[in-house]
């Protein structure tokens, strides 16, 4: 299955089925959060956040890649992230897009 943040796809006639979207949220330990606090005060990255956010945008990707398979798509277009703290130390990540079927070469 084609994914691209564009709105076409180069040589394709695109159907428009649906919008598909997935989300999930994700959260590390309160352990995590300490060391993440202590490292606040030295300054850098925050190793343990950047793979939640890594992991959640995947599981996201992967849940509106199945609805759009579920759908009948070929590809989905136009894909964007949207991210938000839920609460310290857990964030929701949603992806969508439109899922489409081609319809033949342009």
């Amino acid at each position: 299955m084609m994914i691209v943040t564009t709105d076409y796809i180069t040589g394709k006639k695109l159907r428009m089925l649906k919008l598909v979207k997935g989300s999930t949220v994700l959260s590390k330990h309160i352990g995590k959060d300490i060391a993440a606090s202590f490292k606040q005060l030295v300054g850098g990255e925050l190793k343990d956040y950047t793979a939640m956010v890594n992991e959640a945008r995947d599981v996201a990707l992967k849940r509106m890649m199945d609805e759009a398979q579920k759908a009948g798509a070929d590809a989905v277009v136009n894909v964007r992230f949207s991210s938000s703290e839920i609460m310290q130390g857990a964030a929701e990540m949603i992806a969508y897009g439109t899922a489409v079927k081609f319809d033949g070469e342009e």
